[in-house]
């Protein structure tokens, strides 16, 4: 069986990326959660060491199958991918294929700026504090927009309901930003406000959501993304 290490599913938006697509789609796996720390960046923390054993990055997400690592959110998905084809995890066309691919890498190499502003905490509410990014924050608002432009388009050309029509990869990659548009309330069109309901609604993400409020288990992590990717 697949083993997926993680870390906590309140504040680990990339480590949410992988299980919410083998969770969604029923690929059976073993999770083994590591829990971010106040020492979480030190070389010797728990967190790291823990990691380091099986991911020289020393990062979460990894994927371990049969002893073999893989680690790196789009390097995850296109094993898995490419392991259960009769998934169909990427769009069977190839333009709407090599699209799905570009979006996924730039969430992957872009929107720092929200990243950095707004990292992941599902169980806060944090509406006041988006309010105040959002007037202050030129770069937030850049970001917001670049997505809901690409969610806008997608979403139109594919018909939906997910953004290349049936759930794929793509949306599992999104559901993190899902999470931050709705946690700090940012201001978004209808028909954005519309999907991420829909994603929230997937029963991976609703499954993910549920284990993140069980969690109680608060602590203060300055640069997430630093952590994982």
């Amino acid at each position: 069986m697949l083993k997926l290490y993680i870390a906590n599913k309140n504040y680990s938006s990339w480590s949410m990326r992988p299980w919410v697509l083998l969770k969604q789609t029923g690929i059976a796996f073993e999770e083994t959660m590591v829990r971010f720390g106040t020492d979480t960046f030190a070389d010797d923390s728990a967190f790291k060491q823990s990691i380091l054993a099986v991911n020289p990055s020393g990062r979460v997400p990894v994927l371990v199958d049969d002893g073999f690592a893989v680690w790196d959110t789009l390097a995850i998905a296109e094993y898995v991918a490419e392991k259960f084809p009769e998934m169909r995890l990427w769009p069977q066309d190839a333009k709407a294929r090599a699209r799905a691919r570009s979006v996924c890498a730039e969430m992957h190499s872009g929107f720092g700026a929200l990243r950095s502003a707004c990292p992941m905490n599902i169980e806060a509410p944090l509406a006041q504090t988006g309010a105040i990014i959002w007037r202050d924050q030129p770069a937030v608002r850049k970001d917001v927009q670049r997505i809901v432009t690409m969610w806008t388009e997608l979403l139109e050309q594919h018909s939906g309901p997910m953004l290349f029509g049936e759930f794929s990869i793509a949306d599992a990659y999104f559901a993190p930003v899902c999470m931050r548009l709705k946690t700090y309330a940012l201001p978004v069109p209808g028909v954005i406000t519309d999907y991420i309901g829909r994603v929230c609604a997937l029963p991976g993400v609703k499954a993910w959501i549920a284990d993140a409020l069980a969690e109680k288990d608060f602590v203060v992590v300055d640069e997430p993304y630093r952590i994982s990717r």
